[in-house]
């Protein structure tokens, strides 16, 4: 792996022909928050470069790592969902086992603010783009998932980053502390573990590029699901 320039590809073999699929994401400054009561508009600044899933793990990649596949809604390219956070944070275990990377990089959920970033992809609006092209939502779901990457990416080349499934970050649920943030993590502690994006399920509002939800790190739903990111290792 190399420092990430936004448009850049890499491939990950999974074993048995399955493949994850990453995007380059550069390092930057953005304005990270929205319109909600815990969405204080403030600015981050990302020193490193990372390399994020194209699209939510799909069932395919989860089941070439795991021993069986949790989810309600079925089919190989399929968002992976009923899975918590502790699942998912399992996972990312898993493929740091297996040996994929070269030194001084590994796997992990994004943090909240790596995943905003990268869904702006350079966007100051609610969305990245046109809603209804972008994302999976209540409104044309017909209430279910759909496969991933069948709706338009954003300017970064990511998929699915508006509805289909909420996604797993890394972070502790808290509302934001006030002042600029370089590289932040969130909270050292706390009761519930951040989701971001939306679903199938929810409403467009849901879907915001800033909108935050919350989940204790137990908890399972169809709602639920991920995708991993590739990051440096240390300071």
């Amino acid at each position: 792996m190399t420092g990430a320039k936004a448009g850049e590809r890499r491939e990950a073999d999974l074993g048995g022909g399955v493949k994850l699929e990453l995007c380059g994401i550069p390092a930057g400054t953005f304005t990270m928050g929205g319109s909600g009561s815990d969405e204080t508009l403030h600015q981050v600044t990302l020193t490193k470069s990372f390399w994020l899933g194209r699209a939510e793990v799909t069932q395919v990649q989860w089941q070439a790592l795991m021993s069986s596949n949790p989810s309600k809604f079925k089919g190989n390219d399929m968002p992976v969902e009923m899975v918590s956070w502790n699942d998912a944070t399992e996972y990312c275990g898993k493929l740091n086992g297996k040996g994929l990377l070269p030194a001084g990089w590994k796997w992990a959920l994004p943090t909240e603010a790596q995943w905003e970033y990268a869904c702006r992809a350079g966007t100051t609006g609610d969305y990245a783009g046109i809603l209804d092209a972008m994302a999976w939502y209540a409104s044309n779901s017909g209430i279910k998932p759909h496969a991933v990457g069948t709706k338009q990416a954003n300017a970064w080349g990511l998929n699915d980053m508006h509805g289909n499934v909420w996604e797993w970050c890394a972070d502790w649920y808290a509302k934001y502390p006030g002042g600029a943030a370089t590289d932040p993590t969130g909270p050292n502690n706390g009761w519930v573990r951040v989701a971001r994006g939306g679903s199938w399920s929810g409403v467009g509002a849901y879907c915001r590029s800033a909108d935050r939800y919350n989940d204790p790190p137990g908890i399972r739903d169809g709602s639920n699901g991920f995708r991993v990111v590739v990051v440096p290792v240390g300071p």
